[in-house]
């Protein structure tokens, strides 16, 4: 994460993320809404993204540590490409409030082409949609968790197929309720080892059917050796008429600090 990136160009950004060669990088700026704390702006080593959720809460983390202090005690805002996202920095672990998620019916030929290519057997899809918050999905609800892990990621390649998300359920009295994968990342991967922005994406399309009532957790990156961990915590809303929020929390870690002369 760049701290002050104020005086950057589009082209230094993104010449700064390839020679990175992370799966994002994220470069902050004063915001351009009075009520955020900072601006981010998110980029891989070969596009830039709306939003995304590891760079959301490492970025907070980040901003920090560098000496940032919130408007608001124990909320930080920030603002994105799809407008400004609020982080409980209150919760252990942090959250981030999941932005709206557009859901739509997925595309008869992306269907077909994502189940044939990876050979998943029809009777273990319980659910498709696409996911829109910000970054694009096509998802899968599978019968079970065993059914995600038994997907072949080399099956797979970006751009043929763009941010493919599968989730199933453990089964009772395991330690995570869910397990999710997210195939094909824009970084060149086969597989992802965490994706915030997929789960919380995911979490409003379950609870918008009912699917999500009580908190849970999901487990990521198994297939990679990561045991990656991500909360969900659907917050109900405080009156009447209001919008369930729902918090996305995971642990962040600063591991490296330093200056960059461009």
């Amino acid at each position: 994460m760049v701290v002050d990136a104020q005086g950057l160009t589009d082209e230094q950004m993104a010449r700064f993320a390839a020679w990175t060669n992370l799966a994002e990088t994220t470069f902050l700026f004063p915001p351009s809404d009075d009520c955020a704390d900072y601006r981010v702006r998110i980029l891989t080593p070969s596009q830039e993204m709306l939003f995304a959720g590891h760079p959301t809460l490492g970025s907070c983390a980040a901003w920090l540590h560098s000496g940032g202090v919130p408007k608001s005690s124990g909320l930080v805002r920030q603002e994105c490409g799809v407008g400004i996202v609020d982080i409980d920095i209150g919760t252990n672990p942090p959250a981030f409030a999941a932005p709206p998620t557009r859901v739509t019916p997925m595309a008869a030929e992306n269907f077909n082409t994502i189940v044939d290519t990876l050979s998943i057997p029809r009777h273990s899809i319980l659910k498709t949609a696409e996911l829109d918050n910000g970054p694009v999905w096509q998802a899968f609800h599978l019968r079970s968790a065993d059914d995600v892990l038994a997907l072949d990621s080399s099956l797979v390649r970006w751009p043929v197929f763009k941010a493919l998300g599968f989730i199933g359920a453990h089964a009772p009295g395991t330690e995570c309720d869910y397990e999710v994968r997210m195939l094909a990342p824009s970084s060149g991967m086969s597989e992802d080892p965490i994706t915030g922005s997929l789960i919380a994406a995911l979490a409003h399309w379950m609870h918008a059917d009912g699917r999500l009532t009580s908190p849970v957790t999901v487990a990521q990156g198994t297939n990679i050796n990561r045991s990656g961990r991500i909360s969900i915590h659907p917050i109900p809303p405080a009156h009447d008429g209001g919008h369930t929020t729902i918090l996305i929390g995971g642990h962040t870690t600063i591991l490296i600090e330093g200056t960059v002369i461009m």
